[in-house]
């Protein structure tokens, strides 16, 4: 890619490993709530629809459907109640224990370090995230990520989250780059792919799980952060 000088990154699952943060800090939870002693339930059978309720909920959030509060209110009453326990009495004290705990975990996802250390002092480094902001600011500073970002914007703090235009152009003028000298690296076809290709912008989609997407010529697709060697 020629005349880049600002890379911008997804958070959650391109750089910060979510899944594995967060999946520690659900068995602990569970464990201290005693769910399988109480419902019969094992965490094996809570988690698959913990992952689709949470996942859909995002999903929503990121098309504008519902808004933070009404996430949290649902993730954990709707998983708890799909697996079979619908008048979970205690999901919003273990919401918000969820909430104030899954940054004590502060995995990142493989070769995060090694790319960052290689595309350091290249490009300025940034993050623009859909997450909220408090907790993706506990998130980068909690890890080795906050020694290389320049800036850190959430869609929260733009007002309208990814794929909207509104989040792109916060984080590109509060880094004072440019659309065209700036290329954006993330795991969410809509949210980050067609986001940025809408406004012009360079791109990079990161499918580690090699989930279905759509193909588009001038968007590159990388399986792991180390190939991005390749392009940048």
């Amino acid at each position: 890619m020629e005349n880049i000088k600002h890379i911008f990154f997804d958070l959650d699952n391109t750089l910060w490993d979510y899944r594995r943060n967060a999946k520690i800090t659900l068995v602990k939870l569970y464990e201290e709530f005693q769910i399988k002693d109480t419902y019969g339930y094992s965490f094996e059978e809570f988690y698959p629809h913990y992952y689709e309720s949470n996942e859909q909920l995002w999903a929503d959030y990121r098309d504008g459907k519902l808004t933070k509060e009404q996430l949290r209110a649902r993730r954990f009453p709707e998983a708890f109640a799909n697996m079979g326990i619908p008048t979970a009495d205690f999901a919003m004290e273990y919401e918000q224990r969820f909430v104030d705990e899954v940054t004590t975990s502060n995995y990142v996802v493989e070769g995060t370090e090694e790319i960052l250390k290689y595309l350091h002092g290249k490009y300025q480094l940034h993050i623009l995230s859909n997450g909220f902001e408090e907790v993706t600011h506990q998130k980068i500073n909690g890890c080795l990520i906050k020694d290389y970002m320049e800036t850190i914007t959430t869609a929260e703090e733009a007002g309208a989250p990814k794929p909207d235009a509104k989040a792109f152009l916060t984080a590109i003028g509060k880094s004072d780059a440019r659309i065209e000298n700036s290329v954006y690296i993330g795991d969410d076809w809509i949210a980050d792919m067609v986001g940025a290709h809408r406004l012009g912008m360079q791109a990079i989609f990161f499918n580690p799980l090699n989930e279905n997407h759509m193909w588009v010529e001038e968007i590159p697709v990388i399986h792991k952060l180390t190939e991005l060697k390749n392009h940048l």
